[in-house]
């Protein structure tokens, strides 16, 4: 009886609280500043799922692996190998500004000392006999670093929750309202020692899809929290009643919605540690990923799974080392920035600073010119970050149009940053003007590689100045007009080129492909126009269709491609990254094609969390 009325008594306590709507209410952007600023942060993953390298909570969950046997890991959990000092120099060296740990996955195992009621923790229950998340957190908070702790709200674990697995639950919470009381008291008063004792900065919860808002008293969780930090920063899966979005593992291919997203995302396809997922993904590919969510104004968590010991595998010290070596170097191009220019006015990636008076474009190959349409205000200035000996030329026509050169330019082996600097707020216009292209003219620029950029421009646009000219579908026996001024490697190369010419459509939308593209008049041909010499593997979002074969148009070369983060069970397409040989690439412009399955269908949808892991 005493221990009944202690627990109405912690609820009472908790839940007497003002009460606030249900909807997601306006984020303080003062409170969001330090958040938005960040750009990268780092995700821990750690738990005794690493000790035989297995999924964290789904593996007993989805009934791969019975629940005592998933438990008898903690025999095996030693942490130690485990120095968070040497954890927080690595995650600070990355350029990370702030790092979230899984303090409780959703198999119940609490890394500090929680003295919940039927609490299963490392210091009690596991081979290290020690609080493993303190000295962890007491380290972030001396390296200055923001403290982002997780939290599942779900325990399959615990015998007051009332789901198990996928298959076995222990009771129904509105024929058992006490049971489900205890659990509610369990969760927060484990809630309160996290923030009581760690003073977290931001908390990060998960699994939340398994109940409703009213089951979990959101809205009054919420408010609890408050009173130990009225600036907790919270993720959105408290039922929608937090700060900001938290897209899994698919890179955006559209922006999200809210102006304060973050994209938490594995080095390989595990969150925790597994030594047989080999599937890395290249320390260019990271970078390539961080600046991809910056340009669309987010944060990247990226992940990392220590082993059981407590020591970080190489492959994701490595990636680390790298996004290190590239952050030091483009720091203003990073942490502040904002979302940048629109697909329209720039054919790549960019960001803004937070003043408004600086366009960082991120070029993820060699090249020699860009360009930029419907600037209102012009830069005074243009430089390459980190390379005193680049030059960077522009030159800008009465549209607000601008064409950069680029001379001299040391070019990052991941992505090089252009910084244009300018006297006022960056002002651009949706409505772009350009000159009409006559194919005659076109024939006789000499600028080749200046040419090709326009001919690829003006196909991705739906304009297609080929239509009745005289080219044939395979580049033979063309009857294009020529005259004397006509210039010889442009024929040579819409020759090579006619298949990606011939009767191609409107390439794809903006955010499937950092580049331009033409479609098939069947479209089950994507035509992937590749500028310059990239630095690694040319990248597509958004593609549901599966692959029949790439392909070098003009010279028949076989590409291969590797798929990263589609999820077999789930519709949202992977990632796919294609291998394009350097000896291969055309000097001018290159042309990719992509056959698929059947004609291209897009994944535009908002990405989510994973709810399922079956």
């Amino acid at each position: 009886m005493k221990n009944k009325l202690t627990k109405i008594f912690l609820l009472s306590t908790i839940f007497a609280t003002s009460h606030i709507n249900a909807q997601h209410t306006p984020s303080d952007s003062k409170k969001m500043e330090w958040f938005q600023d960040a750009k990268l942060g780092i995700f821990i993953h750690w738990g005794i799922y690493s000790v035989n390298g297995i999924s964290e909570s789904w593996s007993f969950f989805n009934n791969y692996i019975n629940h005592e046997n998933y438990m008898k890991q903690l025999n095996g959990f030693s942490a130690s190998q485990y120095h968070p000092e040497d954890w927080v120099r690595l995650i600070k060296d990355s350029g990370a500004k702030y790092s979230v740990i899984t303090t409780k996955h959703h198999d119940g195992v609490a890394l500090w000392n929680s003295k919940a009621e039927k609490a299963t923790t490392i210091s009690k229950n596991s081979l290290a006999q020690k609080d493993v998340l303190t000295p962890f957190v007491s380290e972030l908070k001396k390296s200055g670093l923001k403290t982002g702790l997780y939290y599942s709200l779900p325990d399959w674990s615990h015998p007051y929750y009332d789901i198990m697995t996928r298959t076995k639950k222990r009771y129904d919470i509105k024929s058992d309202t006490e049971r489900w009381q205890n659990y509610t008291t369990y969760y927060q008063t484990q809630l309160n020692e996290l923030s009581s004792q760690y003073q977290p900065d931001l908390l990060w919860f998960d699994g939340d899809w398994e109940h409703s808002s009213a089951e979990w008293h959101a809205p009054e969780t919420l408010e609890n929290l408050k009173k130990f930090n009225p600036n907790i920063i919270i993720n959105s899966r408290l039922n929608n009643h937090g700060d900001y979005e938290t897209p899994e593992q698919g890179i955006p291919v559209i922006s999200p919605e809210n102006e304060f997203w973050e994209l938490c995302y594995t080095m390989n396809d595990s969150w925790g540690f597994q030594p047989f997922d080999t599937h890395y993904k290249t320390p260019n590919m990271i970078v390539r990923t961080l600046t991809d969510v910056i340009s669309m104004g987010g944060n990247l968590l990226l992940d990392i799974g220590p082993k059981s010991d407590g020591s970080i595998p190489e492959e994701q010290i490595e990636i680390l080392k790298n996004l290190g070596r590239w952050t030091s170097k483009h720091k203003e191009a990073v942490y502040g920035t904002r979302k940048g220019l629109p697909f329209e006015n720039h054919k790549g990636k960019s960001s803004i600073s937070k003043d408004g008076k600086k366009l960082f474009l991120y070029l993820e190959e060699a090249k020699d010119f860009t360009k930029i349409y419907g600037l209102s205000s012009l830069p005074i200035s243009a430089k390459i970050i980190g390379d005193n000996t680049g030059k960077v030329n522009f030159k800008n026509d009465s549209n607000g149009n601008i064409n950069l050169n680029f001379s001299n330019v040391k070019f990052d082996q991941d992505v090089t940053v252009v910084e244009l600097s300018f006297n006022e707020k960056i002002k651009f216009s949706s409505v772009i003007k350009k000159e009409d292209l006559v194919l005659q003219k076109i024939l006789e620029d000499q600028n080749t590689k200046n040419t090709t950029y326009k001919i690829a421009e003006q196909l991705y646009e739906g304009k297609n100045i080929f239509n009745n000219s005289g080219l044939t579908n395979d580049g033979l026996n063309m009857k294009i007009p020529t005259n004397l001024k006509t210039n010889q490697e442009i024929l040579s190369w819409i020759s090579k080129h006619a298949e990606a010419l011939f009767e191609t459509e409107k390439g794809l939308p903006n955010g499937h492909y950092a580049g331009m593209s033409a479609l098939s008049k069947d479209r089950q041909t994507v035509y992937l126009f590749v500028e310059g010499v990239p630095t690694g593997p040319i990248a597509l979002k958004g593609i549901k269709n599966g692959i029949s074969r790439i392909r070098i148009v003009g010279e028949g070369s076989i590409l291969n491609h590797s798929i990263y983060n589609k999820l077999y069970w789930s519709d949202r397409p992977g990632i796919i990254y294609i291998d394009i040989p350097k000896e291969r690439l055309d000097k001018n412009m290159t042309v990719i094609a992509v056959l698929l399955d059947k004609p291209v269908e897009l994944y535009r949808e908002k990405v989510k969390a994973i709810e399922n892991n079956l």
